[in-house]
């Protein structure tokens, strides 16, 4: 079995970005399974598919085959084949992976290949469960986040520098709402796990979160 760090967090902490760039500090491959959510997702919008409708959801999710590749140092998603990195990290299917996630026979679907990553690898993990769920024996577990206020400004200047128009109260109070949802979910909603690090990135720039997150990893 690899090595294991597992980092949790609130949508909008910026867990996939400090993430991937520990995991090359390490060595380590990165595995986003926020977008193995969201790749399913986006399979379920693409057949119509109404997230809140758990018979529908379970009788439709066993059809999509998702896979991870690292291609050139990054994570790429494949759908069913096709490379779906460009399509993940819209408005839209962020909450259908918010929804949909929360209903059993989705968890199941991906847990498989999650764990076996991380027997074959020294990974780095990212997304709601991992300490608590996934990989409760990871070696280090961090539990990352910041205000609903601080990630919205995040996100907002995310589309700023991007051209796309948005909302920063709208942005705020989306945030505040996927939060409930996967507080609350019935099946492994985010909690911090027992023995996971608290790291607050309130205030901080990247640089500095990725050096707090860092010096949890090295302990």
């Amino acid at each position: 079995m690899g090595k294991q760090i597992a980092i949790d967090g609130p949508a909008g902490a910026g867990k996939s970005t400090i993430a991937r760039l520990i995991a090359a500090r390490k060595g380590f491959i990165y595995v986003d399974t926020g977008a193995m959510y969201r790749a399913l997702a986006l399979y379920l919008l693409r057949q119509g598919i109404d997230g809140g409708d758990e018979a529908a959801v379970a009788a439709h999710c066993g059809g999509a085959d998702i896979t991870i590749a690292h291609e050139d140092g990054e994570q790429v998603v494949y759908l069913n084949g096709e490379n779906v990195n460009h399509l993940l990290r819209t408005e839209e299917v962020g909450q259908m992976a918010s929804v949909s996630s929360a209903h059993a026979a989705v968890r199941a679907h991906l847990l498989g290949l999650q764990k076996q990553l991380a027997e074959e690898h020294d990974v780095v993990m990212d997304g709601r469960d991992i300490g608590t769920a996934i990989l409760p024996q990871a070696e280090v577990k961090i539990y990352l986040t910041a205000t609903a206020k601080d990630r919205a400004m995040r996100r907002y200047l995310e589309y700023e520098e991007k051209g796309v128009a948005a909302d920063l109260e709208e942005l705020e109070q989306d945030i505040i709402r996927r939060d409930h949802q996967d507080m609350t979910r019935a099946h492994s909603p985010l909690r911090q796990a027992e023995d996971a690090v608290y790291v607050d990135t309130t205030g901080l720039s990247l640089e500095e979160g990725i050096e707090k997150v860092w010096g949890v990893c090295c302990v």
